[in-house]
């Protein structure tokens, strides 16, 4: 999997705000703490804004906020919002695609893969990163030393 600068960027943004509760946290604060890009933030806010994950309010006291609870707010419902779908193959769905001879059987292991992604992107919401208590099965899959070497 590729994570985009946007995607990455994304999540974290929206983790500050869970951080926050219900406070709201102006774009500059949030682009401070996570040394995102002023500009390249406020597209992602108005793109997570258009998606429903975040509210914004005008005036001195105003800023982003959550538009929904942190625990309802999967890592996947970010990502999606401001990427798309979370796997797609030269820009299609994995359950879409046909082959033949003997890459018949890639499209399941496609499919295979947005599934892998989904139990672990689906599962951890913004409450658990800004809380810093990831699901159990997340944390079971960084303890294989494999996990952490890049190939």
């Amino acid at each position: 999997m590729r994570t985009t600068a946007k995607a990455d960027y994304a999540i974290r943004a929206a983790a500050e705000l869970a951080a926050a509760a219900d406070a709201p946290v102006k774009a500059e604060r949030i682009a401070q703490a996570q040394a995102i890009p002023l500009k390249f933030l406020e597209n992602i806010l108005l793109d997570l804004k258009h998606a429903g994950i975040v509210q914004s309010h005008r005036g001195p006291d105003g800023g982003y906020r959550l538009a929904v609870p942190a625990e309802e707010v999967a890592l996947a419902d970010v990502i999606r919002a401001v990427e798309g779908p979370l796997a797609n193959v030269r820009g299609q769905s994995p359950d879409q695609l046909e082959y033949e001879g003997s890459a018949e059987r890639l499209r399941e292991v496609w499919v295979a893969v947005r599934a892998s992604l989904r139990s672990v992107l689906e599962q951890v919401t913004l409450a658990d990163l800004a809380g810093g208590k990831l699901p159990p099965h997340v944390v079971e899959l960084t303890k294989d030393p494999e996990a952490w070497v890049r190939r």
